[in-house]
């Protein structure tokens, strides 16, 4: 499976799109799309998770160092899963629960959520 990453801007939030698989092989490109976006004044940033059905160990440390970056300059990090998280079938948000760092992260249910500023993130 090809990654595939859809950038658009949703009034100051920055939405990447990601489809596909996190990988060893497909992190680089959401690093370096993260540190494009970082690197042009993007410092607002959602990552639509809700099309990702595989993340392994470095894909958590893709969004581990994002969250990281994106706060050290001011920013903000939110991340999109499925709505019911683990309960209907999201790997991405096992594996962040399993791992113990979901709790790092503001998680949505859907990027209309994340964007609004007036809602509140998912309990983790």
């Amino acid at each position: 499976m090809t990654l595939k990453v859809d950038e658009t801007e949703r009034g100051p939030w920055t939405v990447l799109c990601i489809t596909g698989e996190l990988d060893l092989i497909t992190s680089p490109e959401i690093r370096r799309r993260v540190h494009d976006a970082v690197a042009a004044g993007r410092h607002a940033l959602v990552l639509d998770l809700s099309q990702v059905f595989f993340c392994d160990s470095s894909g958590v440390g893709v969004l581990i160092a994002a969250r990281r970056l994106v706060r050290s300059c001011g920013g903000g990090l939110r991340i999109v899963l499925p709505a019911r998280g683990a309960d209907d079938g999201s790997h991405v948000n096992r594996v962040l629960a399993a791992l113990g760092v979901r709790r790092l992260f503001e998680i949505y249910p859907d990027v209309a959520s994340a964007v609004e500023d007036r809602t509140r993130t998912l309990s983790a």
